[in-house]
């Protein structure tokens, strides 16, 4: 039997990470010195040294995060993402230390471990929340698929041979159509993830905005488009033409078969990220993606 605790922790982990395995003792450990309790998917329990302290949960669902003040992730992008699969719905904040490459998501790095767990003990963290998207999906009039979308919907053609034929929509006016290898409907949060990929801009995540980026585009006019956060977006994939395929965050999928249409629109329930730091977006970037700026002069004085 665990021991009761007044603070709750629950920690998600990519196991198959040997940083994922070190990195989650070290947290644990941590926390249950101070009095913290942790909660763990069983699943991931048999890959990591956890002690017997930790209460083990069967399922990641918004019902294992009961009674947790935060949801620690230790992995790359993927690992995040699937923490906000579950994290979003319950509400509790998630703390992300990146083990990948990127991680814009994250907020800590490995070598941060030691102050994370400070930072977690002492509750000298903020928490932000970060715009979704709602995804529905019509055929012939009726509603086949609802999903949703922290950083990107993606619509893809399937056949590598064959392009995609769409119409793109906006607050229920069609703007331009094109072959293309897909369409991406992206958050600000989501600009520097897919979206930056296909040539997207960079959108800071206080702007609220959505975003409309053609992938690989057959035509003159097809230009990154940023719209309204109360915009709808649409993509209508034409008839006659060979099926799509409708991807969320790049974890969830359904086939989109000839005539469908996506509407994409800001979602209802965003997703709470805890910050540990001040340092501002500007700043994350150039760290991010190692930007040239050792000519930086600052403001004159």
């Amino acid at each position: 039997m665990t021991q009761t605790r007044a603070r709750t922790v629950f920690l998600l982990a990519h196991t198959g990470r040997s940083a994922a395995i070190r990195s989650a003792e070290l947290v644990v450990k941590g926390l249950l010195r101070s009095g913290i309790g942790v909660r763990a998917l069983e699943a991931e329990a048999r890959d990591l040294p956890l002690p017997d302290e930790v209460d083990l949960v069967k399922e990641a669902t918004p019902q294992s995060l009961d009674g947790c003040e935060l949801l620690i992730v230790l992995g790359g992008d993927g690992t995040l993402l699937r923490g906000a699969e579950f994290g979003r719905a319950s509400g509790v904040p998630m703390l992300g230390v990146n083990l990948g490459r990127v991680g814009f998501l994250a907020e800590a790095e490995r070598d941060d471990l030691d102050k994370v767990v400070d930072r977690v003990v002492s509750k000298a963290y903020e928490v932000e929340e970060r715009m979704t998207v709602d995804v529905v999906v019509h055929r012939n009039g009726d509603i086949v698929h609802t999903d949703w979308a922290l950083n990107e919907a993606a619509v893809q053609k399937v056949s590598a041979e064959r392009m995609l034929e769409v119409v793109l929509e906006i607050d229920g006016r069609p703007v331009t159509g094109f072959g293309c290898d897909g369409i991406v409907c992206a958050t600000p949060t989501g600009s520097t993830a897919y979206a930056f990929s296909a040539g997207g801009p960079v959108v800071w995540p206080e702007v609220e905005a959505l975003l409309m980026v053609p992938i690989s585009a057959h035509a003159l006019f097809a230009k990154p488009l940023v719209t309204s956060p109360d915009s709808v977006l649409a993509v209508e994939v034409l008839p006659h033409v060979p099926p799509g395929v409708l991807w969320c965050d790049g974890r969830r999928t359904v086939e989109l078969p000839a005539g469908a249409r996506v509407e994409v629109r800001r979602g209802a329930v965003p997703v709470r990220l805890a910050r540990l730091h001040h340092a501002s977006f500007t700043d994350r970037l150039v760290a991010k993606f190692a930007l040239p700026v050792s000519g930086w002069r600052g403001a004159p004085h």
